[in-house]
């Protein structure tokens, strides 16, 4: 009875008494080792050199075509797929028999010649045919004809919940994730060759920082401790710089407990890096420097991201954040207060909070409005302090405004920056208003961090610091619009 007409339960029953049978026959239908010499693509890619040439691969059956005394089957590596042809006669009757007891799912190990089907098919004619692993659970039913896919894994809940089975039926989602890894190479490799030392600090903390977000909490029962996973890297990295590193950087697993959206996943890798004695100038040079070096690892200078062709071959665009609302508003918005964004917002129909704060507003403009605009690569600067606890003040004199940037590309944030505050006593009296807010109910806000900030009397050297969503960028760089299809095994709320 064919398995599509079946139950998954009288399937797994079926191949079952099948796994059995091959038990009674002899066969080990789990030996411990194969040692394939080649993949399916070095020898797809290289027919002249292996024509004839006796091989030895490996792989997951995906198709088979029975035909009495002979059969095809298709096999799949990380690599691709290539056909096989079996035939009684060359591999024996018992071994013939055993083979039939295989399954679409499972794996097997053989040695064969390389020759071409009548149809132009490069294949490999089997002379030797081993069981590595009898397959249980059937896969997802793809049916195949002249080219076109029917009955296709596609259900993206499914597959983000069962991404072994998506990796397996739509074996092009593999390119995301070795592209995502390329990329993290290539990040890595430009920060090292910059001079810049990677470093790990802690995930669990006693105290979070670093960022306006809500935390993770856990608990630590040998100390009797409420810990947080952190939200960034940045007031540990610090440390560093104010202990004698002048570069370091870290990749790493962050945690927010907040929303999840097409952007935002609660665990996300995020790239942060501080570089002692620069700017958030110096900063600038550097993002554009490493974007354009990712590009470039993967050779390419365009990319279509949110119907936008986005070109990393000319230089970024530098527009301080005032001038771009003042642009889309066609008023100053420089000194406006809470009252003035709240109105602001009204007036385009925004819904925001009734105890929504200066930042809050400003950010629902910027969003509403702005964003959207930044189609190509521009770094948006000198934010107003407010939203800023962590920034130096700017050096033009205006009392209001930090030495901030943040990269947009197609309406999307990707990096922030600033030249860092370095002065503790100034830091201090911006932790104790964001600890204001924080009181307030603002749960967001930046707890006051007593010893960071006995760090930074020790006396810190002026410094620049980024910040990058690493699963952002490889989004920009593969062409994928949610962050699920970046991240292999997303947070997803239990069935």
């Amino acid at each position: 009875m064919p398995e599509e007409k079946t139950s998954l339960k009288q399937i797994i029953k079926f191949r079952k008494q099948k796994l059995e049978e091959l038990r009674q026959g002899g066969v080990d239908p789990f030996p411990h080792v194969f040692k394939p010499e080649l993949t399916s693509s070095e020898i797809l890619n290289n027919f002249e050199q292996y024509e004839n040439q006796t091989v030895t691969v490996a792989g997951r059956i995906m198709s088979i075509r029975k035909m009495g005394k002979a059969c095809f089957c298709h096999i799949q590596d990380q690599e691709g797929r290539i056909q096989l042809y079996i035939r009684r006669d060359d591999v024996g009757e018992q071994n013939y028999t055993h083979f039939k007891l295989c399954d679409i799912g499972d794996f097997i190990g053989v040695k064969g010649h390389v020759f071409k089907t009548k149809t132009g098919e490069i294949s490999i004619h089997s002379e030797t045919i081993k069981i590595l692993s009898k397959s249980i659970r059937p896969l997802p039913i793809v049916k195949e004809k002249d080219g076109e896919i029917f009955d296709a894994f596609t259900d993206k809940e499914q597959r983000y919940r069962q991404r072994h089975l998506d990796l397996i039926v739509n074996p092009e989602v593999k390119n995301v994730f070795i592209q995502r890894s390329k990329i993290i190479r290539s990040i890595r490799s430009y920060l090292d060759e910059q001079g810049f030392l990677e470093v790990e600090t802690p995930i669990l903390q006693p105290l979070y920082g670093g960022a306006n977000a809500r935390p993770f909490t856990t608990h630590h029962n040998a100390l009797d401790q409420k810990f947080y996973l952190r939200i960034a890297d940045e007031l540990y990295l610090k440390r560093l710089i104010i202990g004698g590193f002048d570069k370091v950087y870290e990749m790493s697993k962050d945690f927010r407990n907040e929303g999840i959206d097409r952007n935002h996943n609660p665990e996300f890798t995020m790239l942060e890096w501080y570089e002692a004695y620069a700017d958030y100038e110096k900063n600038m040079e550097r993002v554009e420097a490493l974007i354009k070096h990712v590009a470039e690892s993967l050779d390419i200078t365009t990319v279509i991201w949110n119907d936008a062709t986005i070109d990393f071959s000319k230089p970024f665009s530098r527009k301080p954040i005032f001038e771009l609302m003042n642009n889309i508003f066609g008023i100053d918005l420089s000194n406006s207060d809470e009252q003035d964004l709240s109105d602001l917002c009204k007036k385009n129909g925004l819904d925001i909070e009734r105890d929504a704060t200066y930042g809050q507003l400003l950010d629902e403009l910027m969003k509403h409005a702005v964003e959207p605009t930044l189609i190509q690569p521009t770094f948006v600067t000198d934010y107003p302090k407010a939203i800023s606890p962590l920034a130096k003040a700017h050096r033009n004199g205006n009392p209001e405004l930090v030495e901030r940037f943040e990269l947009f590309i197609a309406g999307t944030e990707f990096a922030n920056s600033f030249t860092e505050l370095n002065d503790p006593i100034d830091q201090r009296e911006r932790f104790e208003l964001q600890g204001k807010l924080l009181q307030e109910g603002d749960e967001e806000a930046h707890p006051i961090d007593e010893q960071f900030l006995e760090a930074m009397e020790t006396g810190m050297p002026p410094t620049g610091g980024v910040g990058i969503g690493i699963d952002r960028l490889v989004m920009l760089m593969t062409g994928q619009r949610f962050i699920k299809d970046v991240i292999l095994f997303p947070t997803l709320r239990s069935l």
